[in-house]
């Protein structure tokens, strides 16, 4: 249970004076909805201002507190045209304070004529006129004391000013209990750092106050790692069941190519994982197209060979329907009986599934979140395969994990690269294998990035492809924070190509219902469809070998992990393949630095980390899901540096300490539950 003295924290923000419905719905679009939330909600930057009586004290370009007087109004002819009020200093100094758009009413309200009041804005030159354009603040000069000479600058949204975030951060703040310490005092004493409670109150008055910062990122690093550290000491205490097979079906597998040294290394660390009687808990991180299933499918044959079944669990019934088409490939002529659950399978052909697990006769199961439902139960599980893993939550997997007589073996597969010190921040609990060699056969694939005012030539060029016999995918980009947005853009491009090209252009999209999905991509792979637009739904798992063009639009607007894997998408036969990336004919340097990355490198561990350093921990892996690495703190050059001690002074706390047994013990408890570890506590065991 919570301890009583985080309650205050954890209370709606609704709860607090002052935030009505409205004002509630702009803080829910930047997540804050308990009083937490806005004490995390941290500053990005600072204003400086200098108080002066007169603009002679004042330097052009400075931010300034100062008395002035309006003396005059002046609008434009134009509507659009601004209005500026003429008003002058206690020293005479003539200072115009100017406003665009529709501001002239409040702009006359906040400086009537012959009144003074103080000017909070940047000071600037003009031609040869002092200026400051839309003031940050207008007072009347008995509130004088209310106007602050530093000022931090808080993330917005439509509705909310920074002088009300601040206000709802400074009455958060005011509710903040002491707790006590949970970091070891040697290490906190060496760093100089404050408590949480003076790192909070420093943060927020001064987003460049690194000391404040770096304690408040450890301390949710910190209280991430001894909840991993728990879960790993939790599963080397639980008593599974040893597998060990006699390669009776993995000799008579016909491969299609010689294992590489990375697979063959990934199958002995999952052998000597599965022969313990503590349950396996391994990653298996490997590029797009390093023959992760491969060395999936030698476990779960071992796991038949022992007399155990095995549960292979995908995100999408797109991608769960490939598994078990390539898996039943790959079993031909071997006695393994494999069968495919999803949401969308119904009556007798359900029932026969569900009794072929439950007698035995089912080897393999295949299927989506499906598979983990009450009425699926198991005569043996012994493994569990968990692909995409990143694509479920931890209590998803947990459920999995329960299935068995006794806690199954878990292979968790990810083909998005993980970077090492997110690896470890988000995955410590876990041993970890990488596949970092490709298999022989594999294309090289030439990226090229085109402006969109080429489209046109995008298309003729994709008219010689096809007319040459070849396939390609054309994707579309997410339009709107809504999935109907994603499948607009896809519609409507789809239908503009269709007018060039017929009848052969296919569309997929996340709207779309299963089966009418499946048609579609059943005739591009058939070649009755040879161009598919499509929205992201096909960014992993999606194998068509004679695919070997790549169109993916406004390609500024992805992140570089999900680029790396649409690409992945071609490549995948004898043809030479191409991804071109189009994008917007004006981008920032961040977009630019991004897509020269993609045409460089088609190394994805590389990329990865690239994208870690440009869009930070929590979108690195295209999803904020529980328990992955989502930070609402720690920034990623944070993570790099702090995870290591805090995962040394998580380890100290559970060998030396006591373990949450102890004072500080206790104190860590604290943290746990501050950051919404507790739950990890309990439910990470799903790997």
């Amino acid at each position: 249970m919570r301890p009583a003295i985080l309650n205050p924290l954890f209370a709606e923000i609704t709860a607090r004076r002052g935030i009505g419905p409205q004002l509630a719905k702009g803080l829910a679009r930047l997540g804050i909805n308990r009083v937490k939330d806005a004490l995390f909600h941290l500053p990005t930057g600072r204003i400086d201002r200098h108080r002066v009586s007169n603009v002679d004290d004042a330097t052009v370009g400075q931010g300034v507190i100062v008395p002035l007087t309006a003396q005059a109004y002046h609008s434009g002819r134009s509507p659009r045209a601004p209005f500026r009020v003429d008003a002058f200093d206690p020293a005479g100094n003539h200072v115009a304070i100017t406003y665009f758009g529709r501001a002239q009413g409040m702009a006359r309200k906040a400086l009537p004529i012959g009144e003074q009041r103080l000017v909070v804005g940047r000071l600037d030159r003009y031609g040869d006129m002092l200026q400051i354009v839309h003031p940050d603040q207008v007072q009347e000069m008995a509130r004088a004391a209310d106007v602050r000479e530093r000022e931090s600058i808080y993330p917005l949204t439509e509705g909310l000013t920074n002088a009300r975030m601040a206000g709802i951060a400074a009455d958060a703040l005011s509710s903040v209990p002491d707790l006590p310490e949970w970091i070891e005092p040697g290490w906190l004493a060496q760093k100089g750092w404050p408590g949480w409670k003076g790192a909070l109150a420093r943060a927020h008055a001064d987003a460049g106050d690194q000391q404040a910062r770096d304690r408040l990122a450890y301390d949710e690093l910190f209280a991430g790692q001894l909840a991993l550290l728990l879960v790993r000491q939790s599963a080397r205490q639980r008593r599974g069941r040893p597998i060990v097979g006699d390669n009776s079906l993995r000799d008579r597998l016909a491969l299609p190519f010689a294992l590489t040294g990375a697979q063959q290394r990934a199958i002995r660390d999952i052998d000597g994982d599965m022969a313990q009687t503590a349950p396996m808990l391994r990653l298996l991180q490997g590029d797009v197209g390093s023959g992760k299933t491969l060395v999936a499918l030698m476990a779960l044959l071992s796991a038949v060979e022992a007399g155990a079944q095995g549960a292979f669990l995908a995100p999408t019934e797109i991608l769960a329907r490939q598994h078990y088409d390539g898996l039943r490939r790959l079993l031909t002529g071997l006695p393994v009986e494999v069968a495919l659950l999803t949401g969308r399978d119904k009556g007798k052909g359900r029932e026969a599934t569900l009794m072929g697990l439950a007698d035995g006769s089912i080897h393999i199961l295949v299927g989506t979140h499906a598979i983990f439902q009450e009425a699926v139960t198991y005569r043996n599980l012994g493994l569990v395969v968990v692909d995409e893993q990143h694509k479920f939550g931890v209590a998803q997997r947990l459920m999995l994990t329960e299935k068995g007589r006794t806690p199954p073996h878990v292979l968790a597969m990810t083909a998005t690269p993980i970077p090492r010190t997110l690896t470890l921040a988000a995955y410590g609990e876990m041993e970890e294998s990488r596949l970092d060699e490709l298999p022989p056969g594999r294309t090289p694939i030439d990226t090229r990035v085109v402006s969109a005012e080429r489209i046109a030539q995008v298309i003729e060029g994709l008219a010689r492809h096809l007319e040459a016999g070849h396939r390609a995918y054309w994707v579309c980009p997410l339009v709107e924070e809504s999935e109907k947005g994603d499948s607009a853009a896809a519609e409507e491009r789809a239908a503009m190509l269709r007018l060039r090209f017929g009848d052969t252009v296919g569309l997929v999209h996340g709207r779309m219902k299963g089966p009418d999905r499946d048609v579609v991509m059943d005739e591009f792979k058939a070649g009755r469809k040879n161009l598919l637009v499509a929205t992201t739904v096909i960014e992993v798992g999606v194998d068509v070998p004679e695919a070997s063009l790549m169109i993916i639009e406004s390609a500024e607007r992805f992140g570089l992990a999900q680029l790396h894997q649409l690409r992945g998408r071609v490549g995948r036969g004898t043809a030479a393949s191409t991804c071109l990336l189009i994008r917007a004919d004006s981008i920032g340097e961040t977009a630019r630095a991004r897509l020269a990355l993609m045409r460089e490198t088609n190394d994805g561990f590389r990329i990865a980390e690239e994208d870690l350093r440009l869009r930070g921990g929590g979108e690195v892996l295209g999803t904020r899901q529980s328990g992955d690495a989502s930070f609402a703190l720690a920034t990623p050059e944070q993570v790099d540096r702090l995870i290591t001690p805090a995962r040394d002074d998580a380890r100290l706390l559970l060998d030396r300490d006591g373990g949450l047994a102890g004072e500080r013990g206790n104190a860590a408890r604290v943290a746990l539950y501050l950051f919404e570890r507790d739950a990890g506590v309990a439910l990470l065991r799903g790997g």
